[in-house]
């Protein structure tokens, strides 16, 4: 009994707050909405390139590291609490230990070696993931700007003249990305404005066009601040930089209208920049870009701000 006569134990309390702990930490893994099919992604969406999969598996191999150190960090704990607690009858310290050489540089040498190891796959997949080595089927610039984004499809387009490579709203593109653009490339483009909608999906936002199993290149520029360029499904997304130049490139392999966003916060109206990305057949593909020569909408928008002489240096090195 305790002290004032009850014979309720002071444990219990902690034992209940204990039970609706792991009751609500089951009703929060259960209640997300994902089936069994969706687990092994580990939260990722479903992806839709050819180069997503290679992102998704090292999303994978990162958690199974992370499970693993986990699992052995709880054991050691637990080990620790139940077999190094302290006696109910012996109130005597236990032998102290200064220090422990092997244990020291064990703790020492596999933060190490895991930091080595994630660093080693991380290193070869971005090398794998940023290579331009490929010539591109299909090339877009992609200009962000406060608060939407610009798509220069760089094609030849019939009822549009012109070239790319000479085009001045595309100076601010170096030339070791205008050295692969089609040659005598009028073009077409299109602008969006926050309240646009995709009319399809009504999702906010312009709708970019791709075609399905081409490869696509996206130059990425920007007319003010950083913003990101991030097609959720690619699980790839990538800065987009006032005076610098991204680029990166994909192949998508499932047609179907995908969600886009900037995932750099960019200012005040940050979160109305969204936009949408079509993959279609490439026959579906040129006729969209004919149609928006038919719109007047020919030739290339300003891809953004020239770059810095700091820049053109960088530039002068790589090529």
């Amino acid at each position: 009994m305790s002290p004032n006569g009850s014979d309720r134990s002071p444990r219990r309390p902690m034992r209940r707050k204990l039970l609706q702990a792991l009751t609500a930490g089951l009703v929060l893994a259960t209640a997300t909405g994902c089936t069994y099919k969706d687990f092994p992604r580990l939260g990722m969406p479903t992806p839709t390139t050819e180069e997503a999969p290679r992102i998704l598996s090292l999303w994978q191999g990162s958690w199974a590291a992370a499970l693993a150190v986990g699992v052995l960090v709880w054991g050691l704990i637990i080990w620790s609490a139940i077999f190094h607690r302290r006696s109910r009858t012996k109130v005597e310290v236990p032998p102290q230990t200064r220090y422990n050489m092997p244990i020291e540089a064990l703790y020492t040498v596999v933060p190490i070696i895991i930091v080595s190891v994630l660093f080693y796959f991380t290193a070869r997949d971005e090398s794998k993931l940023l290579s331009l080595d490929k010539k591109p089927d299909v090339t877009v610039n992609v200009v962000g700007f406060q608060w939407s984004w610009c798509f220069n499809y760089i094609e030849n387009v019939d009822g549009s003249t012109g070239d790319a490579k000479t085009d001045d709203n595309l100076s601010a593109i170096p030339d070791r990305y205008s050295k692969d653009f089609p040659d005598n490339a009028g073009g077409v483009y299109t602008c969006g404005t926050p309240g646009e909608r995709n009319p399809q999906t009504n999702n906010p936002g312009p709708t970019l066009w791709l075609p399905e199993g081409k490869t696509v290149r996206f130059v990425l520029t920007s007319r003010d601040v950083i913003h990101s360029f991030w097609v959720v499904p690619f699980l790839m997304k990538q800065d987009v930089i006032p005076g610098h130049t991204n680029a990166f490139q994909v192949t998508p392999n499932k047609q179907g209208t995908f969600l886009g966003k900037c995932a750099e916060l960019c200012g005040v109206d940050h979160s109305r920049m969204l936009f949408n990305v079509k993959v279609v057949s490439p026959e579906r593909y040129e006729q969209h870009l004919k149609d928006l020569a038919k719109k007047g909408q020919t030739g290339y928008v300003p891809a953004g701000i020239e770059q810095t002489s700091h820049e053109k240096e960088r530039e002068s090195n790589i090529l």
